[in-house]
């Protein structure tokens, strides 16, 4: 009788352990490439008619308000609400119907600085005469101090 060395009865056993880790490389690649797409389309994404804003060194206004009523003036003159232009008429029936709902919504005023002050004063009459008393005139606070 011979002795056997080695495995008995013919079956093999795995030269390596079961694998226990988890491949993060498709993870880390998904991230990357949802990185990138969000790298590029961020800047797209900011909304508004682009002015020229008045530089102030004010503190920023707290976010207690889900959706101010954004008003903005180009340089030239033109009204804006969000992206859609108008007219004083067109914005002055907007107004009266939001405030036949409420006038504690916040109205942020955002005006070009080489604009006439007149005219930012006109459309902050207009809005105050409607009864909104939540009025901001919106300024640049990146570059306020020289």
């Amino acid at each position: 009788m011979g002795v056997k060395l080695g495995n008995s009865g013919g079956r093999r056993r795995r030269a390596h352990g079961v694998m226990a880790e988890i491949n993060v490389t498709p993870f880390v690649d998904v991230m990357l490439v949802l990185l990138v797409i969000f790298m590029v389309t961020a800047p797209l994404l900011t909304a508004g008619v682009q002015i020229d804003l008045p530089k102030a060194d004010a503190q920023a206004i707290g976010q207690q308000d889900n959706a101010p009523l954004e008003i903005t003036l180009d340089r030239q003159g033109a009204l804006f609400v969000g992206e859609t232009k108008m007219t004083v008429e067109r914005l002055t029936v907007m107004l009266q119907s939001i405030a036949a709902e409420t006038t504690e919504r916040r109205v942020y005023i955002r005006a070009d600085q080489a604009l006439d002050y007149g005219k930012v004063m006109e459309v902050m009459g207009l809005v105050s005469r409607l009864g909104f008393t939540k009025i901001a005139l919106v300024t640049d606070p990146t570059s306020g101090k020289k």
